[in-house]
């Protein structure tokens, strides 16, 4: 026991604070303390006149809107707070910290999307301005409109004539059938089908080919009706 004590004994003891300390600590405490009462009651000032400024805004039947002054963070979350509780919309707008501010709109008055837009950007907005871009909307989408039917127009499009009826007085039917097979293109963008290709003639010559061709057999039938 006696060398435990004197262990202790040697070792060094924690500081004291000294009744001067003790009286500043106590003095920064209660001026802490006193600088947050301050500030909360400052903000719940904040919070009466908001109400009161939101209260007013609703009663005003000629009013649709209301744009708050630039305001720093902390009021900016009352000012949503109290417009939540009262049921009115409010936006933000603006950069921080040089002239971030809170709008709000009635229910009924709603801001459309391109209102919210303009004024995120930092625009100007009126009924003119909104009449003009309903405008643009509408014409665009009978261009729109116009442009699909005109695609859909030429895709259905069907010739009034093809090689077949164009030649058929001319080679007879048979005959004008195979030009038509030999020169007609794919209904697909135009393209010549792949067996047409190594086919170099001109429709002319084609025909003139046929035409031969035909002549040919008939000649070779009248000579073997003339030997029968």
């Amino acid at each position: 026991m006696d060398l435990l004590g004197s262990i202790l004994n040697s070792m060094e003891k924690p500081p004291t604070f000294s009744d001067k300390q003790k009286a500043l600590i106590k003095k920064q405490r209660e001026e802490q303390e006193k600088r947050q009462k301050a500030e909360a009651d400052k903000l719940k000032q904040f919070r009466e006149q908001i109400e009161q400024k939101i209260n007013k805004f609703l009663k005003d039947e000629k009013l649709k809107e209301y744009k708050f002054a630039p305001m720093e963070k902390v009021y900016r979350t009352i000012v949503h707070d109290v417009a939540e509780v009262a049921s009115v919309w409010a936006y933000s707008f603006g950069e921080e910290g040089i002239d971030r501010h809170i709008m709000i709109f009635k229910r009924e008055y709603a801001p459309s999307e391109d209102q919210l837009n303009a004024l995120r950007k930092g625009e100007e907005w009126s009924l003119e301005i909104a009449k003009k871009l309903q405008m643009d909307r509408e014409r665009q989408i009978k261009e729109d409109a116009e442009c699909i039917k005109n695609r859909k127009r030429k895709n259905d499009f069907v010739p009034n004539f093809n090689y077949k009826d164009k030649y058929e007085h001319l080679i007879g039917k048979e005959s004008a059938l195979e030009a038509a097979r030999k020169t007609v293109s794919s209904s697909s963008y135009g393209v010549v089908p792949s067996e047409n290709k190594k086919d170099q003639r001109s429709i002319e010559q084609t025909l003139a080919d046929i035409r031969a061709k035909k002549r040919k057999i008939e000649a070779a039938n009248e000579q073997t009706e003339m030997k029968g």
